[in-house]
């Protein structure tokens, strides 16, 4: 299969495609991408798309990012080693194992609203190469998980109508949030980054994800007249 004249037969097309492309930027974003194969994340219905620029159907009306979005927040949210990051919306699991891939030793919390979908990344985290860093939960992720509290980095990987305010109170003072923010269907995703006396917010351009669920985001009966 060809993407933008490049045939993605393989983790390394795509991820020659990325460079190409300008998505991936940094060696550490690399060699995360280098070491977690995103076919492994994919459903075996969609294996032969493992390597398009696109986002695929993982059940439960949401998806697994397009690797260029996934590649952009890494990116933007500036991972170091040793890092305590908190992700809202684990899906199959992909964008967890590939941050931690780049924190470690630092770890990984991870929430799914989803009981198919948390049971789903929980498998697939098994065999990622630091899996003993990423802890994964299933529940409301708009209010966090403040036991493990404060995050050096928060990563939310859907659309929220307004920023959460537990996210806030658990994000570290000079903290980064990258979050989407809007409709149900589009928004804006900003990087938010935690000062003593506010927060400071970046447009880093429109995007689209699935609507974020729970007691910040989206309501249970908005959602399943949208995408039930």
């Amino acid at each position: 299969m060809f993407y933008g004249g490049v045939k993605m037969r393989s983790n390394e097309d795509l991820i020659k495609y990325l460079k190409r492309e300008g998505f991936i930027k940094s060696k550490k974003v690399e060699e995360a991408f280098l070491a977690i194969d995103r076919k492994d994340f994919v459903p075996y219905a969609y294996r032969n798309e493992a390597y398009v620029d696109e986002p695929l159907p993982i059940g439960e009306g949401q998806t697994i990012s397009a690797p260029h979005m996934v590649a952009i927040m890494l990116e933007l949210a500036s991972i170091e080693e040793g890092m305590n990051i908190l992700e809202i919306g684990s899906g199959s699991g992909y964008n967890a194992c590939l941050m931690e891939y780049i924190a470690y030793p630092g770890t990984v919390y991870t929430v799914e609203r989803q009981r198919s979908l948390y049971l789903i990344a929980k498998g697939n985290i098994k065999n990622c190469p630091h899996s003993k860093n990423i802890n994964i939960f299933e529940g409301d992720g708009s209010l966090g998980l403040p036991e493990y509290s404060p995050y050096d980095r928060i990563i939310v990987t859907c659309g929220a109508p307004d920023i959460p305010p537990p996210l806030i109170e658990q994000l570290k003072v000079n903290g980064i949030m990258l979050i989407p923010i809007g409709g149900t269907y589009f928004q804006e995703l900003y990087l938010i980054k935690k000062r003593l006396n506010g927060i400071e917010k970046i447009d880093e351009g429109s995007v689209a994800f699935v609507p974020l669920r729970g007691k910040y985001g989206y309501s249970e009966k908005l959602y399943n007249e949208k995408f039930r």
